[in-house]
């Protein structure tokens, strides 16, 4: 994601992340601990800050979260952090640290990033409640008496930055869903909230779709906590209960640092190891079979919808159906070394490109041209699910057989299911798989690549 939906939320966190690990590492230098194995302690001290920040959710705070919540998160990070310091000397077997410099150290520190982390809480709260910063477009479906009191929330609690634009009372005679769906779009809502109690199943299923297809985000209004057994995310605001129907992991700013930053060192490193020297050499050979340019771009469809210019090296001779057909088998316009680029996958090394300046990612759904994605939004249930985070180079419909042209509609039901199964059950483990499995792909050959 970096950057998605909240900017600010997304570059912050981490930015607050990275200030924290300064000082947890800095005032060890400001007390006579008497550090024995200095390089080991703050390798120690950070893993150990960045693995309770993850298990605690430390960093995991919202707009809507109350600031008891705040204080438990504080209270309980610090409170494994003060066990984490003091296992050291045990573990380590450091004697001759100072145990009253390390409380001293400890103290300081618990002051510090607390004070830092209520500092940026306030600021974020007048940002959005004063300057009306980073906010958020809402409607409310339903007329009950949770919707009336969410509602109130939305209205008086402004630090929160969520706009109210309308609330559709279901048991309205003239309640009709399409009318709904039309004002979202026409006043670009960004979150719906729906209560469940008031609406059918199929009214259900229609505003879930719906949600699915625009990337919008949708989220419930339960009569109580067991309303459903699926798992849900469940959130409190104030103190009204709220459900959220998918909860995409990327979407949380720091997986989306995390994934942002091996995006950038790889793609860095690909450009500087391996594209420096191969793109002079492959655009001498492309030049010299047809006249044309070294790289081919077309536009594409990438997070949020955005459209963009996707990067390869040029395969075909150019022609003017480049932007409307993509390769089939035996094409035509394929060129000798075309052929040899796009069966090894090496034409797509240029999108390392795109992954560098942050309008695609090493591993995420395949971008299509813009005028297939038109066609599949209207013709594929949830297609439009994809555009929830950057494309990629590879994603994991590629390595299961999905690759290439998109001969039948079973091709592109498989392949939609696939990337939403990856949007909503990402991690680092399962992008490096995907990259290994690519890799090993290129090597042995694959069927479509053409």
């Amino acid at each position: 994601m970096l950057f998605f939906r909240d900017k600010h939320n997304d570059l912050i966190i981490p930015m607050t992340y990275l200030v924290d690990l300064l000082i947890v590492n800095l005032f060890a230098y400001f007390l006579p601990i008497n550090l024995g194995e200095p390089i080991l302690f703050h390798a120690y001290i950070s893993m150990g800050w960045v693995v309770l920040s993850t298990k605690n959710k430390f960093y995991s705070v919202y707009r809507y979260t109350k600031v008891p919540t705040v204080l438990r998160k504080i209270f309980t990070q610090f409170i494994f952090f003060f066990l984490l310091l003091y296992a050291f000397i045990g573990f380590f077997k450091q004697p001759e640290m100072s145990r009253f410099a390390l409380a001293q150290y400890f103290a300081l520190v618990f002051l510090t990033v607390s004070i830092v982390k209520f500092i940026i809480y306030i600021i974020m709260m007048n940002y959005r409640g004063s300057l009306k910063g980073s906010i958020r477009n809402v409607v409310v479906i339903g007329d009950s008496k949770k919707t009336g009191q969410l509602i109130n929330v939305f209205v008086e609690r402004e630090e929160y930055g969520y706009n109210f634009l309308r609330q559709f009372s279901v048991k309205h005679p003239s309640f009709d869903v399409k009318n709904c769906l039309d004002f979202i779009i026409k006043n670009d809502v960004d979150e719906i909230y729906c209560s469940v109690s008031e609406l059918k199943n199929k009214e259900l299923t229609e505003f879930i779709n719906f949600a699915d297809n625009n990337l919008k985000t949708l989220k419930f209004i339960p009569d109580n906590k067991n309303i459903f057994s699926k798992k849900l995310k469940f959130e409190y605001y104030d103190y009204i209960p709220i459900l959220s129907l998918r909860d995409i992991p990327l979407h949380n700013p720091i997986n989306s640092f995390i994934k942002r930053s091996f995006d950038v060192v790889f793609s860095g490193l690909v450009i500087v190891v391996l594209l420096s020297w191969l793109t002079p050499l492959l655009g001498m050979i492309i030049i010299l079979e047809s006249k044309g340019t070294v790289f081919f771009r077309q536009r594409r469809n990438g997070v949020d919808n955005r459209e963009f210019y996707c990067y390869k090296f040029r395969s075909m001779a150019p022609n003017k159906d480049a932007d409307n057909s993509s390769a089939t088998k035996n094409d035509m316009r394929v060129t000798k070394v075309g052929k040899f680029l796009r069966r090894t996958s090496i034409d797509e090394l240029p999108q390392f490109y795109n992954v560098f300046f942050g309008t695609m990612s090493v591993v995420g759904p395949r971008p299509h041209m813009v005028k297939h994605t038109n066609e599949y939004a209207d013709r594929i249930d949830k297609y439009m699910v994809r555009h929830f985070v950057k494309p990629g180079i590879t994603g994991l419909a590629q390595v299961r057989g999905y690759r290439g042209e998109i001969e039948t509609e079973t091709d592109i039901l498989n392949r939609t299911k696939f990337d939403i199964f990856y949007i909503e059950n990402w991690s680092l483990f399962l992008d490096i798989k995907i990259m290994v499995q690519t890799i090993i792909n290129a090597f042995k050959g694959e069927e479509k690549a053409y």
